[in-house]
């Protein structure tokens, strides 16, 4: 019997077998990280994370603003190949052409 790891029926598959002396461990990395992320969120909570949300938006758009058309060229080049994310409001950032 193979062991598998545990997430419900849709995420079991088997898990590879260890070699003879060794045990193998599996450690679900997802649950991990919901239980650090409320263990955070309960130690910090006068946090407003839509205001951090809102700061780092202007940080973006203050840091691709006044672009010249080359900058926005290399800009533009590096959201389409998916190296930058666009602006949050779905175009560039501040809601643009950088620079513009």
């Amino acid at each position: 019997m193979h062991p598998t790891n545990d997430g419900g029926p849709e995420r079991i598959r088997p898990l590879p077998l260890a070699p003879p002396g060794l045990t193998s461990h599996s450690f679900d990395l997802g649950a991990h990280e919901q239980r650090r992320l409320a263990a955070v969120l309960d130690a910090m909570p006068d946090l407003d994370v839509l205001a951090v949300l809102d700061a780092e938006t202007q940080a973006h758009r203050m840091l691709y603003s006044g672009l010249d058309a080359e900058q926005r060229s290399t800009y533009r080049m590096l959201v389409d190949a998916g190296v930058l994310e666009a602006g949050a409001d779905g175009g560039e950032a501040g809601g643009g052409t950088p620079g513009a």
